[in-house]
């Protein structure tokens, strides 16, 4: 077992090395939109998949980028689909971004949909605002209210840009569509700032995601994303993790990355194999 935060630490280096890749896998970070489900369907046999992985003795958490659900709106949504878990398995970026504000006591103005929201507190009206916190939010993205963040970021040099995440696109049942990320940059050229990213890729948030005990390199991520070195996968993997990249959701064939994930395969069900075949050859 291994000290949880804040750094692989000298412990796990000298453990890794004793045992270097043949380390079991103790801990699951799953992604869900497109790699569990797209919209409110599951991709194939990831219903099944789940149970079969919660038969092992391995830790599972979901974490997700997903800022224009509130966790209990997705919590609810994957019970509907067929998923068993609870709503505490569920990390999400929401959550960190709320933990920031109140951790910095930020008063923003919120790009967010009505839903993301309630994941955070009240403003204080007898406060100016002080900050523009930027989630998914399709409704929101229109000119008013993107010049509104801007002449708050332009107002005072000291007004934080919080980006939730900053995905450049993300699965619909219609195909892709647009993220945050390029409203996010946007938004970082016109007002000459630089956001602070709270979810994935940020190294905070998986260490936030691991459980208590374990090594990164005990873990495994499972996600799509392989548009950026520094997206789910590659992220993961620069902090010790394995990876294990999905053919569903966000993947595009075309697009290779360096270092490559520790496996690639086509869906979330297969993924379970790898780590069940794994585990059993490493016992």
């Amino acid at each position: 077992m291994c000290p949880k935060f804040l750094g692989v630490g000298n412990f796990c280096k000298r453990f890794l090395s004793q045992k270097s890749k043949n380390m079991s896998i103790k801990a699951a970070l799953i992604d869900l939109s497109g790699t569990l489900h797209v919209e409110d369907k599951p991709t194939p046999k990831a219903v099944d998949a789940l149970k079969r992985l919660r038969e092992t003795n391995i830790q599972i958490k979901f974490v997700t980028n997903t800022t224009k659900e509130s966790r209990k709106t997705l919590y609810e949504r994957l019970q509907k689909i067929g998923f068993e878990l609870e709503a505490h398995e569920i990390f999400s970026s929401l959550s960190a971004a709320a933990n920031y504000v109140e951790k910095e006591k930020l008063n923003p103005f919120y790009l967010l949909s009505n839903d993301a929201r309630t994941d955070f507190g009240r403003n204080d009206g007898s406060l100016p605002l002080d900050s523009v916190v930027v989630g998914l939010a399709p409704t929101e993205f229109y000119y008013e209210n993107l010049n509104k963040a801007f002449n708050l970021l332009i107002a005072n040099k000291n007004s934080r840009l919080v980006a939730i995440h900053q995905g450049k696109y993300y699965r619909r049942s219609d195909g892709l569509a647009l993220g945050p990320g390029a409203f996010i940059k946007g938004l970082e050229y016109a007002a000459s700032v630089r956001s602070v990213l709270i979810g994935k890729p940020n190294e905070y948030f998986f260490r936030s995601a691991l459980p208590g005990g374990i090594c990164p390199e005990e873990c495994v991520m499972i996600g799509d994303v392989n548009t950026d070195p520094e997206d789910d996968i590659a992220g993961a993997m620069q902090l010790g993790l394995k990876g294990i990249q999905v053919k569903t959701g966000k993947y595009l064939p075309n697009v290779v990355v360096d270092p490559p994930p520790t496996a690639l395969v086509e869906n979330f069900s297969e993924a379970v194999d790898w780590i069940i075949t794994e585990n059993s050859e490493t016992q």
